[in-house]
């Protein structure tokens, strides 16, 4: 078997823009009915809350997904998972867009979500294996660029394309992307080298399940990003109700929260390449810090506007430490489940993040105490990160002095 030609330190290879083209497409599916609610609701006739339970239903999905796909695919080639994946997605979507009913879009959804986890949790690995070890970080943030692009300009696209279409026009689109991305990933990812799947498949993937290091990664990414979607999935409400802004502004405001997740994501790639725990500790800190401070930013137009650029700057900054780290402590035979796994968590973050803002404004201290609480959560997850660093470091030091006192 021939070896891996080593990464060039220069270049980034072209087959980690096709990991970033599949990424644009499932993180556009993802994100887009958030704009459509409105238009599914009256065309299936249910409600809006109904409608927004198609978002929750997604992210379950991803959670359950995530884990089951991983292991069900633990003996196959990793480019090959990935194209299946893609496929999975490209047919789910073609199910939303023809579906007649709310019961069986929902099915649909929950079907496509079950492709995002594994594709994210196995491209990161893959895009790993594709550069230098120190560019790992930046390898994840390039394919999350995929993610954030969606954010910035899919989704408003699908919402235009909703508005003058029909909703189903949005998913029409989506699948033409899916095919798109199934046949660059392809033709230009490669076959893998040098990897061999575990003789007993499942069982050493969930053998990563028994370092306390990857289930407190797991823990600090469902906390640590909970945050953001506390606020993002009530940011319409929030923008018109609270700043005062028309709905006509929400488009372009949240254009500027998508820039800033562009930014953070490369900017959390990069420094996490320099100091991974530092940039860790460093980024919860200081979305948590936005977060809070957002509770005074949302009463005034021209603050919440600089809010919602900084929000996407700091939430986004901490994807790829977050996922590297996970990585780094399942090193080995559960590196596939371990990724897709911390992917659920964010999925798992994001969903109890919607429920948690919904309480919030619906039983708690209302819309405006949205962000501060969101900043509660994601300190939650900077706490354990502080709990898992400092366990590393005394068994770094128990272990050298435990070495001197053998015979």
């Amino acid at each position: 078997m021939s070896a891996t030609p080593a990464p060039s330190p220069s270049r980034l290879p072209v087959a980690l823009y096709a990991l970033t083209a599949g990424a644009f497409g499932i993180g556009t599916t993802e994100f887009v009915i958030m704009g459509l609610l409105l238009q599914v609701a009256a065309d299936l006739g249910v409600s809006v809350g109904a409608a927004g339970l198609l978002i929750t239903g997604y992210a379950l999905g991803v959670f359950v997904g995530a884990p089951l796909l991983t292991t069900l695919t633990a003996r196959l080639p990793r480019k090959t998972v990935l194209i299946a994946l893609m496929l999975i997605f490209t047919l789910g979507n073609l199910a939303c867009a023809l579906a007649p009913s709310y019961a069986l879009l929902m099915t649909a959804r929950v079907v496509t979500s079950l492709a995002h986890g594994t594709f994210f949790g196995v491209g990161a690995v893959v895009a790993t294996g594709l550069v230098a070890p120190e560019r790992k970080a930046s390898a994840i943030s390039i394919m999350f660029t995929g993610l954030t692009v969606a954010t910035l300009l899919g989704v408003p696209a699908g919402a235009w394309l909703g508005f003058t279409f029909g909703w189903r026009a949005t998913f029409w689109a989506v699948t033409a992307v899916g095919v798109v991305a199934t046949l660059v990933i392809a033709a230009w990812v490669p076959a893998d080298r040098g990897h061999a799947a575990p003789a007993d498949g499942a069982l050493a993937e969930f053998a990563v399940l028994k370092r306390p290091q990857v289930l407190l990664g797991l823990a600090m990414t469902v906390l640590g990003f909970a945050g953001v979607f506390t606020v993002f999935t009530y940011i319409q409400p929030i923008l018109t109700r609270v700043s005062g802004f028309a709905e006509s502004a929400v488009s372009p405001i949240l254009l500027v929260f998508g820039a800033g997740l562009i930014v953070g994501n490369l900017l959390g790639g990069r420094l996490a390449d320099r100091r991974l725990t530092a940039t860790l500790l460093g980024t919860l800190l200081v979305l948590a810090g936005v977060l809070a401070l957002g509770t005074l930013a949302i009463h005034q137009q021209a603050a919440a506007v600089v809010f919602a650029g900084v929000l996407g700057v700091a939430a986004f900054a901490t994807v790829a430490p977050l996922q590297l780290r996970v990585l780094q402590q399942a090193e080995g035979a559960g590196q596939n489940l371990a990724s897709s796994l911390n992917i659920a968590a964010f999925n798992l973050g994001n969903a109890f993040g919607a429920w948690l803002g919904g309480w919030t404004i619906e039983h708690g201290p209302g819309l405006a105490a949205v962000p501060w609480v969101a900043a509660v959560v994601t300190l939650g997850g900077l706490l354990i990160a502080i709990w898992s660093r400092l366990i590393e470091r005394r068994g770094a030091i128990r272990t050298p002095a435990l070495a001197t006192c053998r015979p």
